[in-house]
């Protein structure tokens, strides 16, 4: 059964996908475990970031050079513009094995966490942006010195307009042992409604996973694949979404960000 400030909504399983509900602090229960959902102020998610880069670690085991530096990076992140941050805290005594029991400047204030994501506006000079830009400008000259057509071309074509208005989405992680119960999908609509930016953008791993039937699932098509950031990552797919974001499991819309 999933709860929704509010609203009690019966489901088949625990693990069907919940509605949204947009208001930061209402609460998601997951069988007899209870999620709330808490935007944090840049204030807030720095004091946090430990017990995040614990959630990302559990989440994705990335190689250890992937984590030199990280909290730098998040810290950074927290001063970009149009800044908002969520996590999802359980409550005191449904935290699984693995979760962060000590997260911000106190533990006894801030009950274990199942996940957290964050996001800001893009804008030029920022690495992500302007990584990206560049790939997407090469990606749609090439596209029209070869005259291609068909969906993919004109998704390629249009691909640095993705860019002109976006929000970007930095961060989206859930504990391994919360996955699959709708947690991840709360998290990204909440973190996207009402922004005022026209695209949602963010990067995945190329693979068919989870995550990426969420990020389908609510809008996101595919603006480049196979895309290294660096030489030795493993290969990405840029994602871009026009806002706001389907709450419903509707097919994705065009890929034009300006229709």
């Amino acid at each position: 059964m999933i709860v929704l400030r509010g609203q009690r909504v019966r489901r088949g399983v625990a693990g069907d996908r919940g509605a949204s509900a947009r208001g930061a602090g209402s609460k998601l229960g997951l069988m007899r475990q209870t999620v709330t959902f808490t935007e944090l102020g840049p204030a807030e998610f720095r004091s946090a970031i430990s017990g995040f880069i614990a959630v990302y670690t559990a989440a994705m085991n990335p190689p250890e050079r992937m984590l030199a530096g990280r909290e730098a990076i998040l810290d950074r992140h927290a001063a970009n513009p149009g800044f908002r941050a969520l996590a999802a805290v359980l409550s005191r005594g449904d935290d699984p094995p693995g979760s962060p029991r000590t997260w911000g400047s106190s533990a006894r204030s801030h009950p274990p966490l199942a996940g957290f994501t964050y996001g800001f506006h893009g804008v030029p000079g920022q690495w992500w942006h302007d990584t990206v830009a560049g790939a997407l400008t090469l990606y749609a000259r090439a596209s029209a010195s070869r005259g291609a057509g068909g969906g993919g071309a004109r998704a390629a074509a249009d691909g640095p307009g993705w860019l002109d208005d976006s929000f970007e989405v930095a961060e989206l992680h859930v504990l391994p042992s919360y996955q699959g119960q709708g947690i991840g999908r709360e998290l990204l609509l909440r973190l996207t409604s009402g922004r005022p930016e026209r695209t949602a953008v963010l990067s995945t791993a190329d693979a068919e996973s989870r995550a990426r039937r969420l990020y389908r699932g609510v809008g996101f098509t595919d603006l480049l694949t196979g895309f290294r950031f660096a030489g030795g990552e493993p290969p990405y797919a840029v994602m871009g979404a026009r806002l706001p974001l389907l709450a419903g499991s509707a097919a994705p819309r065009s890929p034009k960000p300006s229709s």
